[in-house]
């Protein structure tokens, strides 16, 4: 896989960036952190070279300066709302990001719960906090946001939320997801911070789209297909374009809220300082990109395995065929198709020959091993055992685990636990494999060869199980599936 992303320069560059924003307002600037501040794997795969923990790495250089407070809504907590790619709901995630944080030795300042309106599970996962020594705050629902900007900005508007106390020059707002109320935070800040006689400002430090590449350049177009969810549409920033003649990128949502903004800004401090939404962001990604052909490469697969994650969502009823839409036409205009991921070539060409559920997979070296199902394994297990003997040298013919280790283990599923399917899951052949490593010098050095397999591309014929997909997940493997399941194909 080619690097495309200087990271050390990104996070030199980044760093020093944000010190030069804050230098600009004075006593204390506001940075609204839009998408993952770790763990940020979308920007690690568009963005070959970019470490998923950049954004937590630049804003540890910074540590000296900076605090941290983490907003959640009291809808989503009302809600229960998960996290797609943890599955554990956004108030367990504030807790999980605030220990992230300060294991990292980052000053966590407090958490705001925002568009509260007395909802009791807002009061009492407030109460938890507190309990924790915890600082909470509440900001409230303001009727007509974020047109009603006469009522926004005065003692009824802004003026009822809590002043959040803060300690430090730099306040990074973040969240566990979109729609939290960050930008919200940020502007009920200023006009507390102003009334205060403070010198504060506000950023927004949002990785995508890249504002200095084209609008329909494979990363960009890879983020509209990764929010084709929140439709979410980049474009031509015209307020930019109005200012400086200079054609710049950004996202639908802070172009149509700009007018809006710049009225805030000027009902809290007579004017604005920023020209366009462009203006607002420091984002110095696109700067560090050192292989161009690299990066369109990788968000064109991106783009595909959001469009079968898209499909698979629609035949489990938990996304409309809008998703499906956005993303084909996206892909009509990167000029690709599934056929140009190689693994998905080759998992249905073998599907079609044999007539039962299939896996393919493409090793670090551009190998492309396969698999299918048996009386044994399912074909993601037999998928992984397949790849793990290519990589180790072992022939194919020679088993890792011996049909005598796996029939007690069927016996237990079907006999005992009351299963269907007799075959092993990802989760048990590995377990398998790791008890034969004790004996077997083959299967110990099938294990060795585990770690090769983050960054690979998996396809199967059939969608998997969510303990496949986890375990496939935890392996750093990039995995898609044919919308098809138990047997009946629908697309």
């Amino acid at each position: 896989m080619k690097i495309g992303f200087d990271n050390d320069k990104y996070l030199q560059m980044q760093s020093e960036h944000i010190k030069e924003r804050i230098s600009q307002f004075g006593d204390k600037l506001y940075l609204e952190f839009g998408g993952k501040l770790f763990d940020d794997f979308h920007a690690s795969r568009v963005l070959p070279g970019f470490a998923p923990d950049s954004k937590l790495r630049m804003l540890m250089q910074l540590s000296d300066c900076a605090e941290i407070v983490i907003v959640i809504s009291a809808a989503d907590i009302e809600k229960n709302k998960v996290r797609g790619d943890l599955g554990i709901t956004y108030d367990v995630d504030v807790l999980r990001l605030r220990e992230e944080f300060l294991r990292k030795g980052l000053f966590v300042g407090s958490v705001v719960i925002t568009h509260y309106a007395g909802q009791k599970s807002a009061d009492q996962f407030k109460a938890k906090l507190e309990k924790k020594n915890i600082r909470v705050y509440l900001h409230y629902t303001i009727e007509g946001y974020p047109s009603n900007v006469s009522l926004i900005v005065s003692e009824d508007g802004f003026g009822k939320n809590d002043y959040i106390e803060t300690q430090r020059p730099l306040v990074v707002i973040t969240a566990p997801g979109p729609g939290s109320g960050k930008m919200a935070t940020c502007l009920s800040q200023l006009y507390h911070d102003n009334l205060r006689g403070i010198k504060a400002g506000y950023a927004k430090f949002e990785t995508f789209p890249i504002w200095n590449i084209p609008l329909k350049h494979p990363i960009n177009l890879a983020y509209e297909a990764a929010t084709a969810d929140l439709n979410d549409v980049n474009m031509i920033d015209p307020f930019h374009l109005e200012a400086y003649g200079v054609t710049t990128v950004n996202y639908n949502r802070d172009i149509e809220i700009f007018p809006v903004l710049n009225a805030i800004f000027e009902g809290i401090y007579g004017s604005n300082p920023y020209k366009s939404p462009t203006d607002m962001g420091v984002n110095m990604a696109g700067n560090c990109i050192v292989d161009d052909a690299a990066c369109c490469e990788a968000s064109n697969m991106e783009i595909i395995r959001r469009y079968y994650t898209a499909l698979n969502k629609v035949l489990k009823e938990e996304a409309s065929e809008t998703e499906v839409y956005k993303i084909e036409l996206l892909m009509k205009q990167a000029k690709i198709t599934t056929d140009d991921r190689k693994v998905t070539v080759a998992c249905k060409k073998r599907a079609e020959a044999l007539g039962v559920p299939t896996a393919a997979i493409e090793l670090p070296d551009g190998e492309i091993i396969t698999s299918k199902t048996s009386d044994f394994l399912g074909a993601s297990a037999a998928l992984l055992l397949n790849a793990l003997k290519h990589l180790a040298g072992i022939d194919h013919d020679i088993r890792l685990i011996q049909p005598a280790a796996i029939e007690p283990i069927q016996d237990l599923k079907v006999s005992i636990l009351g299963g269907r399917n007799p075959r092993l899951h990802t989760d048990e052949v590995l377990i398998a494999l790791a008890l034969a490593a004790n004996e077997d010098p083959n299967a110990k050095l099938a294990m060795e060869q585990l770690p090769k397999l983050r960054g690979c591309q998996v396809h199967t014929s059939v969608m998997l199980s969510e303990v496949d997909i986890k375990i496939f997940k935890k392996l750093g493997i990039d995995l898609t599936s044919e919308p098809v399941q138990t047997g009946k194909k629908l697309y």
